[in-house]
């Protein structure tokens, strides 16, 4: 009898309940294999199972998990033999099996990883032993996956992200089996064990909603009208679509009755919601909670980068590595609804973390609703665009581009765009909604000073302002302080925060008392608010469209009598980012032919016409991606790079809990004495505010803000502890991070 080979070990010197080696490469190639099915890819997928920890087949590794201080690389040999065995597709494979512990490299010249092809030289590995030959069943031949081609020059873009997409069944598989393990081991219950509710359950539950809803104004039944011819288009074959609704008309719950119509009807097996704006994710998952009744609970997942994982600080080795896994392991998509950011979506489309890249694999052969997709980044629109293809043509995913402002997003306005003909149109005749929800009139009122706007919103008893950044919100705000229902909403508070100010607003808007709001772009996506008179500063047509959205909402008053006044502000000119989508909306709203309807969906396309063609095919894809995939072959492969320069944020946000409220300070008490941070880490979403990194660092020396028990969770939970930098009225704030409220000091 051979000698026993393992995979992960426990405290137990006679290591009878030991992982085997061979159980843990069967049970990985099973879940990878199933996971690639998906798309096409079952064969590649089991493989990769099969061949991604052979390199633990030697004595320098049985030494280590036996509690040896011995560094061994166990990835390399795997790719080596995938290689050898299959030759140009064997590097498919490579990637994946050699990173999936570091991350994927680049094929050739990597950044911070080494390079493929220097690992595949095999230098100072310790030899395998023949055992993997007994235990490990490899087939002869692979075949190469079948992809739809978009053009000559994508087929390198196509490898790359099928590699990933490979490369993500590898690595959940992985995670999944190394847990389930030490889930046994531990004498725990699987956390995965409980089934989530069916699509089919789940659709009873909205149509019993969606019955209950009253139709008494006449835009409820426009909106009932699009929700019924929406949900008849739910038998057309999966691929792109497109949903071209006014804002107002019910987007929200339409698009979700659609995904699972069309997902029943198709087989499809989840929906994802990518939003833009973290601080809309709460907002609408909690619709969608209230909507699926008695499954709204367990059936929808939020998911976005609030916290950075932590590293436990200390462990013995083969513990630490298996603890690592598990602690860096970010929620791999396995719900039915999720509900997650743009870009945590577009950056996991393009990234190389093992951690980033295993919910990936769950994107195939599901409904992607991209909600308000004209908010793509402009410097990233063509390869983000091409994602977006490759899961509609090559992993059998429906992908639906859901907004007021559709982008022109086809080949004849966009290079490289879509085909002609490739999206299909979900909504009754988007022209003639727009006239039947026409409730507002948009006019230019020109160049107003911080004097002049603070004077015309005195003069308006319910007025909502829209700013362009936060420090001119909280100008302007502390100059209409004194007047009767000012109110301020800005980013720098909490989520819980702003709900708090939204449910103030809505309360004295009903109840016909003043109400002057000033707000960043933040109340544009999704907020359900509505108010007679808007004042947007000059933004594109877009921006000036979502803020429309929030006047004269559910047609309570005459158009006539409801208008969005955009204006000029040379104290506080547009940032860069945002200068030529106003230089864009500034010539339309100039032309006769679209000056009495700046928003209509001809005024719209001719907009992102002019954006596009003023910034060239080079702007739409700064970091030159798609041409950098364009040149590159199956052995060099820019893994790395590509996630190195997809940003769709380019300074870093790092996130702050803000004792807000005793619910918040229950929560970060638990934290420290609980032993998992998942579900604690959820219920803190609402009290996080997202600081510039200069700011978190300025707030970190001076001990403002500070980690929750590091010796557990590292600086995973970072907490203001210094409260006089939060006001009730402005959120954060950091000019002083010394500031004591000198009331509040004990002698």
């Amino acid at each position: 009898m051979h000698e026993l080979y393992f995979a992960h070990s426990t405290d137990d010197v006679s290591k009878k309940d030991w992982q085997p080696l061979r159980d843990h490469l069967v049970a990985v190639s099973e879940l990878a294999g199933a996971f690639a099915e998906v798309f096409g890819a079952g064969p590649l997928g089991r493989v990769a199972g099969l061949l991604h920890d052979i390199g633990k087949y030697t004595d320098d590794f049985q030494d280590r998990i036996a509690g040896q201080a011995v560094r061994v690389d166990h990835a390399t040999r795997g790719a080596m033999v995938a290689v050898e065995r299959y030759g140009g597709l064997g590097y498919v494979l490579a990637y994946g099996i050699a990173g999936h512990h570091a991350g994927l490299a680049n094929g050739a010249e990597s950044i911070e990883r080494t390079a493929l092809q220097d690992r595949l030289k095999g230098v100072n590995l310790p030899p395998l032993r023949e055992a993997w030959r007994r235990e490990v069943a490899l087939p002869e031949k692979l075949a190469a996956p079948k992809l739809n081609v978009h053009s000559k020059d994508r087929s390198g873009f196509q490898m790359a992200f099928f590699t990933r997409m490979l490369f993500s069944c590898l690595v959940d598989a992985d995670f999944l089996d190394t847990e389930a393990f030490y889930d046994q081991v531990e004498g725990r219950g699987s956390q995965r064990a409980a089934l989530a509710p069916s699509l089919i359950e789940l659709r009873a539950e909205l149509n019993r909603h969606l019955s209950s809803l009253k139709a008494d104004r006449p835009v409820d039944q426009v909106r009932a009208d699009i929700l019924a011819h929406v949900r008849r288009q739910a038998g057309h074959s999966p691929g792109l679509f497109s949903l071209t609704v006014p804002t107002g008309g019910g987007k929200t719950l339409t698009s979700l009755a659609f995904a699972l119509d069309h997902a029943i009807h198709h087989g499809l097996r989840r929906v994802i919601f990518v939003i833009p704006f973290t601080s809309i994710v709460e907002q609408n998952a909690a619709v969608f909670r209230n909507a699926l009744g008695k499954f709204g609970q367990s059936a929808v997942l939020e998911h976005h980068s609030a916290f950075v994982a932590a590293v436990p600080p200390k462990s013995d080795a083969e513990r630490y590595q298996a603890q690592e896994k598990l602690r860096l392991a970010m929620e791999n998509w396995d719900a039915p609804i999720v509900v997650t950011t743009a870009v945590q979506f577009f950056e996991s489309l393009f990234a190389a973390r093992p951690s980033q890249c295993r919910k990936l694999h769950n994107i195939a052969g599901s409904v992607v609703i991209l909600d308000e997709a004209q908010t793509m980044p402009l410097k990233l629109l063509r390869p983000a665009v091409a994602a977006i293809e490759e899961l509609a043509c090559n992993y059998r995913s429906s992908m639906v581009l859901c907004t007021a402002t559709q982008p022109a997003l086809d080949e004849a306005h966009l290079n490289g765009g879509f085909k002609a003909g490739a999206v299909r149109e979900l909504a009754p005749d988007p022209a003639s909604l727009f006239r039947r929800l026409d409730r507002v009139r948009v006019r230019h009122v020109g160049e107003l000073n911080d004097e002049a706007l603070s004077e015309a919103l005195r003069a308006c008893d319910q007025v909502l302002c829209i700013v362009n950044n936060r420090r001119h919100a909280r100008a302007l705000y502390q100059s209409l302080a004194d007047m009767p229902g000012a109110r301020h909403l800005t980013t720098w508070m909490c989520a819980k925060h702003r709900s708090k100010v939204l449910d103030e607003v809505r309360t004295r808007l009903k109840n016909g008392e003043p109400c002057r709001l000033i707000s960043t772009s933040l109340i544009e996506a999704g907020v359900d608010i509505s108010l007679p008179i808007v004042y947007r500063a000059e933004a594109g047509l877009d921006s000036i469209a979502q803020a429309a959205g929030r006047c004269n909402r559910h047609g309570e008053r005459d158009a006539a009598d409801s208008e969005v006044r955009v204006f000029t502000n040379q104290d506080w000119a547009p940032p860069p980012e945002l200068l030529q989508f106003s230089q864009a909306a500034r010539e339309i709203l100039r032309q006769p032919q679209y000056r009495d309807d700046p928003l209509s969906p001809p005024a719209i396309e001719a907009y992102f016409r002019k954006l596009y063609w003023q910034k060239g095919g080079e702007e739409l894809d700064v970091p030159g991606l798609l041409a950098l995939c364009a040149k590159s072959h199956i052995d060099r492969l820019p893994l790395e790079t590509l996630a190195s320069k997809f940003r769709m944020i380019d300074s870093a946000q790092m996130p702050v809990i803000v004792l807000f409220d005793d619910e918040a300070r229950a929560h970060v008490e638990g934290l420290r004495h609980a032993e998992k941070s998942g579900g604690l880490a959820r219920k803190l979403q609402p009290y996080l505010v997202q600081l510039p990194k200069q700011a978190f660092e300025a707030l970190r020396q001076t001990g403002a803000i500070q980690p929750v028990e590091p010796e557990k969770w590292g600086e995973q939970f970072m907490v203001l502890v210094n409260e006089d930098l939060y006001d009730e009225n402005h959120g954060v704030s950091w000019d002083d991070p010394t500031f004591v409220n000198s009331e509040k000091l004990c002698w």
